[in-house]
């Protein structure tokens, strides 16, 4: 770790914090009130939905439009302009573009392509998160700004190898940032569980888990690949995936960062109140 204890954060005039765990804790919040007290936010999510795969959601918005003779005509004759417009705070453009898999009457996509889409998100994910490295020089070069906080995607977890002390992303990371895990309890995940099925979300899953419960849940409710109601998959994959993370964010703080608890990341107001949540964390 960068900060091997409680006395160097406290001393350190460069503050750099990567924070990683389920999305809906608090990374984001954390990471727009530092934002607020002149700290530089990189957003994984960000830079993967405009450096990486700005151009397959600018593709797939122009594919619906050409379905419009009137946005057609107008498109081939470079008459409009179409993009995406993805922020720190939506997201959007990004999540429709990964889709869902199953009955394309019911907005889903055929697993094939949902699999390749899936696939291109892994690699700009892997890209984005070396490319923290990179910001953190850009800010204190272009923008003299020495403090950085990195609010990662939920998936982090799912494109490295947390119990392999050899594994190039996060050693990337950790020789450059302290990594920070926000805990969540048995009832945020309750929580997320609930706010999911009320308007369940296209996400990235680790490629062999996706696999594996895309068979089962066809095989239990006797189902072809095109008669699977998208939206009832991902419900019930989504619990099944906060799981399957748990165990992973849980290495990656054991052998590369500290853990902090989201009920007090939720008391966190300004910036003494997170260089004390941090402090804590560290070793005395």
């Amino acid at each position: 770790m960068i900060y091997s204890n409680r006395a160097e954060w406290l001393a350190a005039s460069q503050k750099r914090v990567l924070l990683f765990g389920m999305s809906g804790l608090g990374k984001t919040y954390l990471s727009a009130m530092l934002r607020g007290t002149g700290w530089f936010h990189y957003s994984v999510d960000y830079r993967i939905g405009t450096r990486y795969m700005g151009e397959f959601i600018a593709d797939n918005f122009k594919r619906e439009a050409m379905k419009s003779p009137f946005l057609r005509e107008l498109l081939l004759t470079d008459s409009v302009y179409i993009a995406s417009n993805i922020t720190f705070d939506n997201l959007a453009p990004l999540s429709t573009y990964l889709g869902k898999p199953g009955s394309e009457a019911k907005g889903g996509l055929p697993f094939e392509e949902y699999m390749r889409r899936q696939n291109q998100h892994r690699a700009a994910e892997k890209a984005a998160l070396l490319d923290t490295v990179h910001f953190v020089r850009r800010a204190r070069e272009i923008y003299g700004i020495t403090s950085f906080v990195c609010d990662s995607g939920g998936s982090i977890c799912e494109v490295v190898d947390p119990t392999d002390p050899a594994d190039p992303i996060l050693r990337a990371l950790s020789e450059n940032f302290l990594m920070v895990w926000i805990e969540g309890s048995e009832a945020h995940t309750e929580e997320l569980v609930r706010r999911f099925d009320r308007a369940p979300k296209p996400m990235y899953y680790q490629p062999e888990f996706l696999e594996r419960k895309w068979v089962q849940y066809r095989v239990e409710r006797g189902l072809k690949e095109d008669e699977v109601n998208p939206d009832d998959f991902v419900r019930w994959t989504y619990r099944q995936a906060l799981q399957h993370r748990q165990p992973r964010y849980a290495a990656m703080a054991e052998h590369w960062g500290v853990k902090v608890k989201a009920e007090d990341v939720a008391l966190v107001r300004d910036e003494k109140d997170f260089t004390s949540l941090i402090a804590a964390a560290l070793p005395a």
